[in-house]
């Protein structure tokens, strides 16, 4: 399995307000975490259900589905269940407070607030949550093996490395084993600017790791999902 401490703090960030999400996407990168966003609790379902995020900052008023509603729904689902929610709420009551921490929240933050204040609290909770424990660095990939520490690929002497774009959707893939990723979430989470872009770095890929490119074995399409790396096992 790959060394998923090679990657960054992947924060997903859900609220309603345009101007906020990009404000957080922006700020959240700049501090050094790979930072996506959602419009709606739909939509953080969908993104929830095709990568693995480290904590998520949840706007409370949102249309539909409010954010305490998605809280709860998280917490009695084993995947989610122990992901870090931190609420955004632009309530001062005690009461509701108290409401976002009885249905799971790890904390809260009052609207308006401070992007460095939001930094802090991340960083705080994640210092909390126990880093899984870390078996082997190497995916292997029929004689190719894909480091995620040094963003590399090795076939004994010769040595491959990739590019930005290819290792943010190597480490992607190699984190989620067996698990189709979708191009809108590998788009998002790998700052490419489209689908299609994800389609021209997948293709790139395969011509380093594949025998046959038209026959992929180990990075292979999922009709109607997207993405999937197939890595052998030992």
């Amino acid at each position: 399995m790959p060394n998923t401490l090679a990657l960054k703090p992947h924060i997903l960030v859900v609220d309603d307000d345009d101007r906020l999400r990009a404000l957080l996407r922006r700020y959240l990168a700049e501090q050094g975490f790979v930072a996506s966003t959602a419009s709606s609790a739909k939509d953080a379902r969908a993104k929830l259900k095709h990568l693995a995020y480290d904590l998520v900052v949840l706007d409370i008023m949102m249309p539909g589905e409010t954010g305490l509603d998605l809280t709860r729904s998280l917490r009695e689902a084993a995947p989610s269940r122990n992901l870090p929610i931190i609420l955004l709420t632009a309530r001062g009551e005690a009461g509701d407070r108290i409401a976002g921490l009885e249905v799971g929240a790890d904390d809260y933050v009052h609207k308006p607030f401070e992007p460095r204040e939001l930094v802090l609290r991340i960083n705080a909770i994640l210092r909390r949550v126990p880093k899984p424990e870390i078996v082997k660095a190497d995916t292997k990939l029929g004689a190719w093996l894909y480091n995620a520490e040094r963003d590399e690929l090795r076939n004994g002497d010769e040595v491959v490395r990739l590019t930005d774009m290819e290792a943010k959707l190597m480490r992607l893939l190699a984190a989620a084993p067996g698990k189709a990723l979708s191009r809108e979430a590998l788009a998002e989470a790998g700052s490419a600017v489209n689908d299609r872009t994800v389609d021209v770095q997948v293709t790139r890929l395969r011509r380093k790791i594949e025998a046959d490119v038209k026959n992929p074995r180990y990075l292979v399409t999922v009709r109607g999902e997207g993405y999937m790396l197939m890595p052998d096992r030992e």
